[in-house]
This record gives C-alpha cells, sequence and structure tokens, in this order.
C-alpha cells in the first residue's frame, strides 16, 4: 500500500512542475492588459516598466507623476516570459525606454547567473529586434532577507549584466543592490514588507530616488 502511494505521488510530481511551467499561465494577465489598454489607451513613446512583482507592485504613477510610465509587470514572472509576450505587451506602444526587473525569481527557481545573464542578452536582441532605438535600462537585481542565501549568485548575474551595459550605448544598469545593504552588506529590513521579499513604501522610494535621473 505504502509503494503505491509512493508511486503515485510521483507520477504526480511532474504534473505539478509542468503546471508551474506553464507557458500559458500568464494568459490572463495578457487579457488584464488588453481590457486596460481599451479602457484607457497608454501613452505612445513613453517608458514601460517590464517584469516581475517588483514592478507589478510598483505604483508608478505616484512615483513618476510627470513621466508617460506605464505598467506592464506580472507576478512571479521570470525573463524568459518577459521575452514571450514582449512584441504582445510592450512593442505596441513603441516606448523610448524599457526599464526591466527579472533576474530574482529566476534564480529563485535555480538559475546560475550565468545562466539570468543569457537569458537577459536574449531579451535584449528581442527587445532591439521591435524597437532598435529604445533605451533598455536594467534594474539589478536587489539582494533580499527570504533570498539571502542567494545573494552570491545575485550578485554574480549582476556584476555580468553591468559589465555587459557597458558595451552598449542603448543600454543602462542601475545599482539598487549595493544601496539596499546595511554597512555589515546584510539587506535592510525596513526596506520590505513581512514577507521578506517585496519592497515597504521606504524601499520604493529608494529605487525610485536611484532611478530618476536615468529617466529624465
Amino acid at each position: 500500500m505504502v509503494r503505491l502511494i509512493a508511486v503515485a505521488l510521483l507520477a504526480f510530481v511532474p504534473v505539478l512542475a509542468q503546471s508551474a511551467e506553464d507557458p500559458d499561465r500568464w494568459e490572463p494577465a495578457m487579457q488584464d492588459f488588453a481590457k486596460q489598454d481599451k479602457a484607457s489607451p497608454p501613452p505612445q513613446g513613453g517608458i514601460v516598466f517590464l517584469g516581475s512583482s517588483s514592478i507589478r507592485r510598483w505604483d508608478l504613477k505616484k512615483s513618476f507623476p510627470d513621466l508617460p510610465v506605464v505598467n506592464r509587470g506580472f507576478g512571479g514572472s521570470v525573463i524568459a516570459d518577459s521575452i514571450r509576450y514582449f512584441d504582445r505587451i510592450v512593442t505596441p506602444l513603441k516606448p523610448k525606454t524599457v526599464v526591466l526587473y527579472a533576474g530574482d525569481n529566476d534564480i529563485g527557481r535555480g538559475m546560475t547567473a550565468q545562466e539570468v545573464f543569457s537569458d537577459y542578452k536574449r531579451f535584449v536582441a528581442k527587445a532591439h529586434a521591435s524597437l532598435p532605438k529604445a533605451k533598455i535600462v536594467f534594474l539589478a537585481i536587489k539582494p533580499s532577507i527570504r533570498r539571502r542565501s542567494m545573494m552570491m549568485t545575485v550578485a554574480g548575474a549582476d556584476n555580468l549584466i553591468r559589465e555587459y551595459t557597458l558595451t552598449h550605448p542603448l543600454l543602462e544598469y542601475v545599482d539598487v543592490y549595493e544601496p539596499m545593504l546595511d554597512p555589515r552588506g546584510e539587506p535592510q529590513p525596513d526596506l520590505f514588507v513581512e514577507d521578506g521579499l517585496h519592497l515597504s513604501d521606504k524601499g520604493v522610494a529608494l529605487w525610485t530616488r536611484i532611478l530618476r535621473p536615468y529617466l529624465d
């Protein structure tokens, strides 16, 4: 009996994994963007923020009230998801600037720094294939309390991406990693909400202050 249960559980695991990686799992989010755009058309030629929950939860119009910002964050996404849906949710807006925050969930799922870097380069290639004159601003992957054990990988990915941005005039790297650390090199608790992963109001204010010069 125990053996049968074990076999059943093993058979169930791949189904869960496959479900979690379903390429169409973001379809409801994409449809929501379409409905929002139809109800209130977003600005063309502005600034599109793309990426995971740190973007989705960000009240961009409050942080940048004078700028033509559009939020295209969908929580839990990885860089590959932003690549997959780029032409659907970003390209039609013809933004002059794309701000990307991604890589956090990628590392959380076990990807290496080199793998994250490779996906970042794929994202750049995809974005510039559609929008060859757009500036791509990468927000450094943050050091978080919940993912403290992954900070070495995070720093490695950030460094690879930072070095790469120096090779292209349309690429920017915005360092939010170092400013989020205390003097001991630990993530500052007051920059996070209770889950130790997402930004508090103070964390959002810090990001806003650091990012602003790259958008003006």
